[in-house]
């Protein structure tokens, strides 16, 4: 997302020195979209310098997920399949390892036309596995009964934004399709730099000068307000702190504990800031009990974002 302007300049080859720091740290799977400025162009540059610069096992281990999202034209199959080509070509891959399919106005059924047609693409080995982002949970069923193969979906999902559970959650337990979640550290406010800070008061706390704190502080607003937010941290801080990890660690090892959860994405602005300890701590990292219960509870203290956006991608839809 970061390169797709409203950050300041990319340096190209700062942040593909970047992405092979965080291959070589394990961290292997890369999230991008067909409308991200030049990330497709960026992990070509990447997985290039794989090929020739690191072992074929590592190779191995590296996967691109991208996104496609079109605008509301007929989905003819020459349509989808040169769109298909160019994020192909730009990733220089001979199959994309996963595409998430998006669509802005359910109002127009030309979603299930694209669909089949990549489904098609999957079976001539184009497209490697079927995906969806921010869809929401009577779209996804009707997507499924179609007989459109989805693995996943990609959604917004964090300690404040826990709509993916009220009805999304359920369907994908039935069904076996797996969250893959986004705004999981909310840009960077679920973090030790935002504990015990005053951002209403210009220039007393840390700035909200990237479009992903802008967009995650009008969830806080939604959900309850930053005192509110404030006490949430603090009981982060206390889980934190008895494991000695980070609270951005605990917020996402909480979600990767939620129900049909499969994988959580971390947002980084590449050659910018690192946070590979941070990220890798998580694996190890395990909540009890008492823990969970305590972040809940504090959750729950919020309002339930499901009465006041709607279910899971509806705040692209208002």
């Amino acid at each position: 997302w970061q390169t797709s302007g409203g950050w300041g300049r990319i340096d190209r080859d700062a942040a593909v020195d970047a992405m092979l720091a965080y291959a070589d740290a394990g961290l292997s799977t890369f999230d991008m979209a067909d409308h991200y400025g030049p990330a497709e162009d960026l992990y070509g540059l990447f997985i290039n310098r794989v090929r020739r610069e690191r072992p074929p096992e590592l190779l191995e281990e590296i996967k691109g997920l991208t996104k496609w999202v079109p605008p509301p034209v007929k989905m003819t199959r020459s349509y989808v399949e040169d769109n298909i080509n160019r994020s192909r070509k730009r990733m220089d891959v001979s199959a994309l390892d996963m595409l998430q399919f998006h669509w802005w106005d359910y109002a127009n059924p030309g979603y299930l036309d694209a669909l089949k047609h990549i489904t098609d693409l999957k079976e001539e080995g184009k497209i490697k596995t079927v995906a969806l982002t921010n869809f929401d949970t009577d779209r996804l069923q009707i997507i499924l009964e179609n007989g459109i193969p989805i693995v996943s979906n990609q959604v917004q999902h964090s300690i404040v934004d826990m709509r993916p559970q009220r009805r999304m959650a359920e369907l994908c337990q039935l069904t076996g399709v797996k969250l893959i979640t986004y705004g999981t550290v909310m840009g960077g406010l679920l973090s030790e730099k935002f504990l015990d800070t005053n951002v209403s008061i210009p220039f007393a706390g840390p700035p909200l000068n990237t479009p992903s704190l802008q967009k995650y502080k009008r969830m806080v607003d939604a959900w309850g307000g930053w005192s509110l937010f404030q006490a949430l941290l603090q009981t982060l801080k206390k889980v934190s702190l008895k494991h000695g990890v980070s609270i951005s660690t605990v917020a996402v090892r909480y979600i990767l504990n939620q129900t049909s959860v499969a994988g959580s994405m971390v947002g980084v602005r590449l050659g910018l800031s690192e946070h590979i300890k941070d990220t890798n701590a998580i694996f190890s990292l395990e909540l009890d009990e008492e823990d969970m219960n305590s972040i809940t509870e504090a959750s729950n203290k919020g309002r339930n974002l499901m009465d006041i956006i709607g279910d899971c991608g509806d705040e692209y839809r208002a």
